[in-house]
């Protein structure tokens, strides 16, 4: 059996509230009348004590008026139906009430069929606020369920140009993630298992995948993000705050160090709004798939400038000692392959992370040159000028 809908009388009239609760059948209605009150005070008392579904409260009562009432009532008990009581003389004031958004309004006094009808009305309107609640409780649970892959279908469909900002906005918030034009997007993959050169098979490779995107995830924990994985198998991220150079190479040295595979990433930031996920994630692929063509040596080389640029030792021919070759021969395959010199390339991470040092601390030049590698500010100050065509100080001053 259904509980009874909890309903409370306020009047300070005796023979209104008898004549109400006597004009209809309230067990037919599936209500019953829990309390009857007869000042504003002890109506409000009642109505959180018995957690009322249905207030019949008259207007003009001690202590506490019947507005004060209807707004302390309809803010504790939100879900309250209200209906008040008044004479014609009090009309006017009644519709001030009316603003309180209460359900509808009986005049003094009661008429049986006008107040069954109105009744009923009331029962019928909180039947359907229930249905419509338990219909948003149902549709939460579902989409709660299914938060990931909705936030994947964005994500596709932001790679595709197929959202405009407007509709990626309104995504973003009922998808529970920042309402901004996210800041960078990453690809990462591994050529043992996402390039057709699979060196494991079966159970092994599905385990491997698994530990690798838990690695990843585990990385970025504290980073607002979308994680998918495209139709050719590398794993996308989609990043509402940029990772650093420190970051990405932590990821690899992992992936390297516990799992045994080399991956190759490319973090691009987006240049305008989301409508340039598109162009970043080609220019990612893009880099990705030259990366994947760089020799074993030259890669080698790199992931050994990454891990010890900011050492003043640093040096071409201890970098080809530690790969077993000649300087000669590591000096030209570099340049030949990635464009650009083994000293300019520590050069550039260098000054990279020096810029980072210059924008987020107050480090002096002194000590950020010792921090990024530089036996002294003087050559600190040279290099960098040369990369950015400005000094230290000078950028410190005026960020470009």
């Amino acid at each position: 059996m259904k509980e009874s809908l909890r309903v409370l009388i306020a009047d300070d009239e005796p023979i209104i509230r008898e004549g109400i609760r006597e004009a209809v059948n309230w067990q037919a209605l599936g209500m019953t009348v829990v309390a009857e009150a007869e000042d504003g005070e002890e109506a409000l008392e009642l109505a959180l004590q018995h957690s009322i579904n249905i207030l019949l409260v008259d207007l003009n009562m001690p202590i506490m008026n019947g507005i004060s009432v209807i707004k302390h009532v309809r803010s504790q008990l939100p879900k309250c139906k209200i209906v008040i009581i008044t004479g014609y003389d009090e009309f006017n004031y009644a519709q001030e009430a009316l603003r309180l958004n209460v359900s509808d309004y009986i005049l003094k006094p009661a008429n049986p069929v006008q107040l069954q009808t109105l009744l009923e009305k009331v029962r019928n309107d909180l039947k359907a606020d229930l249905k419509q609640e338990e219909f948003v409780k149902l549709a939460s649970t579902q989409i709660n369920k299914n938060i990931g892959l909705l936030r994947e279908q964005l994500f596709y469909d932001l790679l595709d140009g197929k959202s405009s900002e407007e509709e990626a906005f309104e995504q973003l918030q009922f998808l529970g993630l920042p309402i901004k034009s996210p800041k960078q997007i990453g690809v990462i993959q591994s050529p043992e298992y996402y390039a057709n050169k699979l060196v494991v098979t079966g159970d092994d490779n599905q385990l491997i995948s698994i530990a690798l995107e838990k690695l990843i995830l585990g990385e970025l924990e504290h980073f607002e993000k979308i994680f998918i994985r495209d139709y050719s198998g590398c794993m996308l991220i989609l990043l509402w705050d940029s990772i650093n150079e420190e970051k990405m190479m932590r990821i690899g040295k992992r992936a390297k160090e516990e799992l045994k595979i080399t991956i190759h990433s490319c973090f691009e930031p987006l240049k305008k709004d989301i409508s340039s996920i598109p162009v970043a994630y080609q220019a990612c692929k893009q880099i990705i798939e030259q990366d994947s063509s760089i020799s074993p040596v030259v890669r080698r080389a790199r992931d050994y400038i990454f891990e010890h640029f900011f050492e003043p030792s640093i040096t071409l021919e201890k970098a080809a000692e530690s790969l077993q070759v000649s300087p000669v021969y590591l000096s030209r395959i570099f340049k030949q392959e990635l464009g650009i010199s083994f000293v300019s390339l520590v050069t550039n991470l260098r000054v990279k992370k020096a810029i980072s040092l210059l924008n987020s601390t107050d480090f002096s030049i002194l000590e950020i040159a010792e921090k990024v590698g530089y036996d002294t500010q003087h050559y600190f100050s040279t290099a960098f000028k040369k990369v950015m065509g400005v000094s230290p100080n000078q950028y410190r001053k005026t960020p470009i």
